[in-house]
């Protein structure tokens, strides 16, 4: 393998693993907002209780995804500084105002919300959570919006040796993203449906004294995985369009990105009939049926699976450019790069990220197999926090 196909491998494994967490949390966010909201609404503490426990879980992934997100920076001035000097004017933009404004605002309110339980007023944090809700989808606007530059270099020109922005309300309405961007929060509640019914039916089938609690939460994983679904086959198919439009030859000549669509088509649309025809209208009756939560257990990993497909055949499909027309992956990576150095970063990166998705994975399985009872996020004086504080002490 020479120094570019390695290059490329190392973003390709790299960028997998981070997406790991990136469509999780997309997914968790929301769905733990409405627990929240339903907790404030109704004053029930089974509510409250579902807020923390599957709180805890979106804090432990989004904050090990933190890390992951770092290394992908790092790569683009390491690997492919030929993109930095051709288009950074114009795709460091969207990715500047993601860390600086959306990234930062997301990670100010969730630290509020962590710890503002019963110290902020009820309302006012409630509306961090949705804060950071609205903010993660924001930072997922602005990465798609540099991602659709790649894929269409809309509102931009040359000028020299490098790409001059001409028109910023082009690069924000790229007809690449207008498709892309639903399709990617559609994965997102997707699989955070998938995580929570998939969890709760681990519970259940090992007859929890907390059923109540597991019941509900499955229900509502299984209504988000619809609801997830239908966004993200809908809109997959719909960029069928503009893909057409722009890269014709997307899925033809990339034996990789065709197999990356087949594999994301065929999961898709089993798992999206599947959970139309037969978990939604079961949905009442699914919690009692210890014999279908193997089944549930098993089915959770497929919409990862399903969206690193996606990821891949979004990205090879272009190939060999990485800005398409504009800049051959060739040029766009650094000069003086040897097939040792990158050998080296690959096992780096995929090293440190690999343990990451580890950790992450194991923290999070510990937390569903200890329970509600042991989550500590948000354990303290509250209707449902004080009675449960030595178990949140010990985690």
């Amino acid at each position: 393998m020479d120094v570019l196909d390695l290059a490329r491998t190392q973003f390709a494994v790299t960028g997998s693993l981070h997406f790991l967490f990136v469509v999780l949390t997309l997914g968790l966010a929301p769905l733990v907002a409405i627990m929240h909201t339903r907790s404030v609404l109704t004053g029930k503490p089974v509510h409250e209780r579902m807020t923390r426990f599957w709180g805890q879980i979106y804090v432990i992934n989004y904050a090990l995804g933190i890390v992951t997100g770092l290394v992908m920076e790092f790569q683009f001035g390491l690997s492919w500084s030929g993109l930095s000097h051709y288009a950074g004017d114009i795709f460091g933009a969207p990715l500047a105002i993601e860390t600086l404004g959306a990234f930062f605002l997301e990670s100010t309110f969730l630290g509020l919300w962590i710890f503002g339980w019963h110290r902020l007023p009820k309302w006012l944090h409630l509306a961090c959570i949705w804060l950071v809700t609205l903010t993660a989808y924001a930072s997922a606007f602005w990465i798609m919006v540099a991602n659709s530059f790649l894929q269409n270099p809309a509102g931009a020109v040359e000028r020299g040796d490098h790409l001059a922005l001409t028109d910023f309300g082009a690069l924000v309405t790229n007809p690449m993203l207008a498709m892309s961007l639903p399709h990617v929060l559609g994965a997102g509640l997707w699989t955070g449906g998938f995580v929570v019914m998939g969890a709760s039916a681990y519970q259940l089938l090992r007859r929890t004294a907390e059923r109540e609690f597991f019941t509900r939460s499955l229900r509502l994983g299984v209504v988000a995985a619809f609801i997830g679904s239908l966004v993200t086959v809908g809109f997959g198919y719909a960029q069928f369009g503009p893909v057409g439009i722009f890269q014709p030859d997307k899925f033809n000549d990339a034996t990789l990105a065709g197999a990356g669509l087949g594999v994301m088509i065929t999961i898709g649309q089993t798992l999206q009939l599947l959970i139309m025809f037969v978990l939604l209208p079961t949905v009442y009756w699914l919690p009692r049926w210890r014999w279908a939560h193997p089944i549930l257990l098993l089915m959770t990993p497929l919409p990862f699976l399903a969206a690193i497909c996606g990821w891949l055949a979004r990205e090879v499909g272009r190939q060999p450019w990485l800005i398409n027309g504009k800049l051959t992956v060739a040029d766009a990576m650094s000069p003086g790069l040897t097939t040792g150095m990158v050998t080296l970063s690959l096992f780096g990166f995929a090293g440190v990220l690999g343990l990451l998705a580890l950790v992450d994975y194991l923290l999070i399985a510990q937390t569903v197999r200890r329970g509600p009872g042991a989550a500590a996020l948000g354990a303290g004086d509250g209707p449902a926090g004080s009675t449960e504080r030595a178990h949140a002490l010990s985690f």
